[in-house]
């Protein structure tokens, strides 16, 4: 097998795990935000790590997959830090 073909059969099989990785945690947040009563309250080191990754996923991703903040909320506060440096 050539190095070429090698590492497009690697790059495959990475993207489908990583597909299958998304899939279970997308089952899970589901799962567990029909858990959830109210509102959660978070540190300002978890609000950090949420916008900057949030930010990073961008807001129709955000919106399949947020649990504790809104997309518009997360995308906001990501402007506002940005806005602040």
């Amino acid at each position: 097998m050539s190095r070429k073909k090698l590492l497009e059969s690697a790059k495959e099989l990475l993207n489908d795990h990583m597909r299958l990785r998304n899939e279970y945690l997308m089952a899970e947040n589901c799962i567990l935000r029909n858990q959830i009563n109210g509102r959660m309250q978070l540190t300002d080191s978890e609000r950090k790590e949420l916008t900057e990754t949030g930010a990073k996923l961008g807001k129709k991703a955000l919106s399949e997959i947020a649990i504790v903040a809104q997309p518009v909320t997360i995308l906001a506060r990501n402007r506002k830090v940005n806005l602040d440096d």
